[in-house]
């Protein structure tokens, strides 16, 4: 048969005295560890324990250190048993015991037990005792070894063994079954019942009995272990208890969730409710489990994050991964901008390596591999704010660029805080993505507009702050300006009030300067800082030029161009006019004078009124027989035009003819009539003023 093992440890120190009376015997059903210490007697001496008169200096009959047991017969066949003290001074331990049955009635106190005997400590087997397959007394008469014959059994028989420690010293023992027989029992799985289909399983992670707790104490509900332990077996139930003792006697049974804690053990029993017979054996079989709580909580450090509010932006980028909590590698980490949103489990940040945030708090829940949470507090601050102001630089104007200034860039008072360092970038998004900088800063050239500087700490923190640029445009005097004199003359030029210096190309540096005469001048002007350098001309007057002048008979008119009008005219240079017309000349050379409004030396050219012919008689008597202007041949370009009346030109003398014209046409005589001509020459002068002289003439021809 199955040898079921009972083994009472002295782990338990409280007396049971619930169970050391038969009425209260405790069930063998199972192959289970029952930790048990038998002291005392309970409330009543039962049996002849021993089977014989008490031994040789003993007051007491029957029980001393006692504890009954109870068990049912499932399979006939032989039984047999045996007892084992074990612990330390286990060889000098006397267990008497006492088997009574079947069916003993546990009021009859002086029943006669069907089997007893005791250890015998002079006896070859001592200190084992019991029942076995060889003994043939069924009662221990003191001369043995502690052993007598075994029983036949028969199901549903139910017997009851009384065993007591005669000894002094409180001891455990073992109690295993053997024969041919089986024991009643509701909790052997492996013996193809129907009672236990699937194994019992101790609670527990690693079915161990060691629960898992995330605080210690921490409150604990037993039922949530109901269903673990019973695997799907039905009709059987657990119960729970704070002590071994309470158990064993079925009382104190935790029924709502305790504080429990890592310290104590706790107990459960698993018990069969038969549902056809409640007064079954079975229902009376108790199978024991132990529970022990482990703490897997685990406690995180509570930070704070400090970072960059870049640029006035009010909030900084955080790397929550980094805050040094303390978490461990077998931890999951869940990151929350609030403990609502953790509680409720939303609003869960996603990317907490980059979390943007204003000044507070982000919050961590970390669950460990055992389910338990921890929650810890990121605290989120701010480096110190680099602090800034808007600023403005002006440069005086480039002269060969006036729309442009030359800035030095570190000089903006963009900060008072100390330890800074500085960029610059042309605009706000560069300043910002750290592009295009600006690597002349010190001497920037650049017209009116705005430059970005980045402005940095210690920390690595930044904020942006505006440059205004502004060109100081030149300042120019508008009282200056160009002047015109006459080519002889001196002047006086004026750079006007208003500047704080002056500095003349003459070298002058006085407003006014004196005695000028005909050039390109410049001043250079001082408003402030800046100096504008401007030019001013003084230019000769345009004289006027005698383009031409034309004679008739005894009157000239003499035409100008250029200069400035009105124009004055004169024949001495002395007595002047304003009609260019003389009249009443005789032939000869004038010298003609002309001027205009500015009243500058005249220009002169000097002419001549050519003899006048006003009629030829070409007749070959040599007087008047022709128009002779060869004695004007030392002028330039002189030409003789004749003209009919009509206007038509029919001849011109010139070099070719010695400027002589002889009444004729191819030959041939003209009629007589009157003609036109014109003498052109150009004066002898650097102008080479074109002169004309017309006038007419009658032919008279012998017909």
């Amino acid at each position: 048969m199955k040898k079921y093992l009972l083994a009472f440890a002295l782990t338990i120190v409280q007396i049971i005295s619930a169970q050391q009376d038969c009425t209260t015997a405790i069930p063998i059903c199972s192959d289970s560890d029952i930790s048990l210490t038998p002291g005392g007697f309970g409330n009543v001496h039962e049996g002849e324990v021993g089977c014989l008169t008490p031994s040789p200096g003993s007051t007491t009959q029957g029980e001393t250190n006692s504890i009954w047991l109870t068990f049912s017969i499932e399979t006939a066949g032989t039984l047999t048993f045996l007892i084992t003290p074990t612990g330390p001074g286990a060889n000098n331990i006397d267990y008497d015991w006492a088997l009574y049955g079947p069916n003993h009635n546990c009021s009859n106190l002086t029943a006669v037990p069907l089997r007893c005997s005791y250890a015998g400590l002079g006896s070859p087997l001592a200190p084992l005792t019991g029942l076995n397959m060889t003994a043939t007394d069924t009662t221990e008469d003191g001369g043995g070894d502690g052993f007598v014959k075994y029983i036949d059994v028969v199901p549903g028989q139910i017997y009851h063994l009384l065993l007591n420690n005669f000894s002094p010293t409180i001891a455990p023992f073992t109690l295993s079954f053997g024969g041919t027989a089986t024991l009643l029992t509701p909790f052997d799985n492996n013996s193809g019942q129907v009672y236990q289909p699937n194994p019992f399983l101790e609670p527990g992670i690693n079915h161990d009995g060691e629960i898992i707790i995330c605080s210690n104490p921490a409150s604990f509900d037993f039922s949530t272990l109901s269903a673990e332990i019973l695997n799907s077996n039905p009709n059987f139930v657990v119960k729970y208890y704070k002590s071994a003792g309470d158990a064993a006697d079925g009382i104190g049974e935790i029924t709502l969730p305790i504080i429990v804690n890592t310290a104590n053990t706790y107990h459960y029993t698993i018990s069969y409710v038969d549902p056809t017979r409640p007064t079954s054996f079975l229902n009376q079989c108790r199978q024991f489990g132990t529970i022990t709580f482990v703490d897997k909580s685990f406690q995180l450090t509570p930070v704070t994050l400090t970072s960059c509010s870049n640029n006035n932006t009010g909030t900084a980028l955080y790397d929550l991964t980094s805050a040094a909590i303390g978490a461990t590698p077998n931890l999951t980490l869940q990151y929350y901008p609030s403990m609502t949103s953790l509680n409720t489990g939303t609003n869960e940040i996603t990317t907490p390596y980059a979390y943007t945030a204003p000044v507070g708090s982000a919050f961590v829940k970390a669950t460990n591999e055992f389910g338990c949470v921890t929650i810890v507090e990121i605290k989120l601050a701010f480096h110190p704010i680099v602090t800034v102001i808007e600023a403005t630089l002006r440069a005086c104007f480039i002269e060969n660029n006036p729309s442009t200034g030359e800035f030095n860039l570190p000089n903006a008072p963009v900060t008072l805080d100390a330890g800074t360092t500085k960029k610059f970038y042309p605009s706000e998004t560069d300043a910002i993505n750290q592009t295009n900088e600006i690597l002349n800063a010190a001497n920037y050239i650049a017209p009116n507009g705005v430059v970005y500087v980045r402005v940095m700490n210690a920390t690595g923190c930044y904020t942006v702050a505006k440059i205004n640029l502004v060109v100081i445009p030149p300042v120019y005097s508008t009282v200056l300006v160009d002047k015109v004199i006459c080519i002889e003359d001196k002047t006086t030029l004026d750079a006007g009030p208003g500047f704080s210096a002056y500095e003349w190309s003459t070298g002058e540096t006085t407003q006014i300067i004196s005695n000028v005469g005909v050039g390109t001048y410049w001043v250079k002007l001082t408003t402030g800082d800046c100096t504008a350098i401007q030019k001013v001309k003084v230019y000769a007057t345009e004289q006027p030029v005698i383009s031409n002048v034309e004679i008739t008979n005894t009157s000239i008119a003499v035409n100008v161009t250029g200069g400035t009008p009105a124009y004055q005219y004169s024949l001495d240079n002395v007595n002047w006019q304003e009609s260019n017309v003389f009249s009443g000349l005789t032939r000869g050379d004038y010298t003609v004078y002309v001027k205009d409004s500015y009243d500058c030396i005249p220009m002169e050219i000097v002419i001549v009124v050519p003899n006048i012919i006003n009629v030829i008689t070409p007749n070959g008597d040599g007087v008047n027989d022709v128009i002779n202007y060869s004695a004007l041949s030392g002028k330039g370009n002189l030409i003789l035009n004749i003209y009919d009346r009509y206007g038509t030109k029919i001849h011109q003398a010139d070099k070719s003819n010695n400027y002589t014209w002889d009444g004729k046409i191819g030959g041939k005589n003209v009629p007589t009539g009157n003609y036109w001509y014109s003498v052109t020459w150009n004066e002898n002068n650097k102008n080479k003023t074109p002169i004309k002289f017309t006038g007419w003439v009658m032919v008279k021809n012998r017909e």
